[in-house]
């Protein structure tokens, strides 16, 4: 099958082989002609009905970034980083254009709102195929959902408003760029033919046994377990999310 596709591959499907998440960046600037290629790439994205369900916070400034750093799980390399963008789901613009036209909308519901990420997550990732193709490094930072308080305070977010998504990018160190890309499930685990399906533990099994390295698999499952899905920032990012929903009627 590899070979097939090698067949078959360019630029951009090459570049999606190859992208990883960078993490340590060099100490020089993204040209602003290079940001704003990234910032219009992002916003060429397809989007239901054309409506551009986002805003992108572009965070120019050094001392939000590093308060930023903090309020997402303490990850300093974030202060770093030459550009920091937070991709916003943005229920509230249209909301407010339609009571300008004097419509009367409804109130956003959920709904709207995972439309909106839906558009927002695209977005973002034209963003990153964007910086990819230019050279430039990127990591997706998850944390921005979490602690949602102090998000929304810093950004000063409204109602409506939610940050799916924290960008940071910059140009790779060379030790970046030497890491290996982690691995990835084989397609057939992944894709599923018209149907879902469940899969069984033997499968589960399979599917996952390139991450057991020398362990067993209950050994890797319940180290990664407990680092991640029954971890505090876990629980805090599901406390947050709730939060936000609240806005929602939920």
């Amino acid at each position: 099958m590899r070979k097939e596709i090698n067949l078959i591959m360019n630029e951009i499907i090459d570049s999606l082989y190859h992208r990883k998440s960078v993490r340590v960046y060099e100490d020089r600037q993204i040209p602003e002609e290079m940001k704003n290629l990234i910032l219009e790439a992002a916003m060429q994205a397809p989007s239901a009905g054309c409506q551009q369900l986002y805003t992108i916070l572009d965070i120019t400034d050094q001392k939000l970034k590093e308060m930023l750093a903090e309020s997402c799980d303490h990850q300093s390399f974030i202060a770093n980083a030459k550009m920091v963008l937070v991709f916003c789901a943005d229920c509230k613009k249209w909301y407010d254009a339609y009571l300008e036209a004097g419509c009367e909308p409804r109130k956003p519901g959920v709904g709207d709102l995972m439309l909106a990420i839906t558009d927002t997550a695209i977005a973002a990732q034209n963003a990153v195929v964007a910086a990819e193709s230019l050279g430039i490094g990127s990591c997706y930072i998850g944390d921005i959902m979490e602690n949602c308080e102090e998000q929304r305070r810093l950004l000063c977010l409204p109602d409506y408003v939610f940050p799916a998504a924290m960008l940071v990018l910059g140009w790779p160190t060379e030790q970046q760029k030497q890491r290996p890309k982690p691995e990835r499930c084989e397609q057939k685990h992944i894709v599923h033919e018209n149907t879902y399906r469940d899969m069984d533990g033997e499968e589960l099994r399979e599917m996952f046994a390139y991450k057991c390295k020398n362990r067993t698999y209950e050994e890797w499952c319940n180290a990664f377990c407990n680092r991640k899905y029954n971890s505090d920032f876990s629980k805090e990012m599901s406390r947050s999310v709730e939060k936000y929903l609240e806005q929602f009627g939920l």
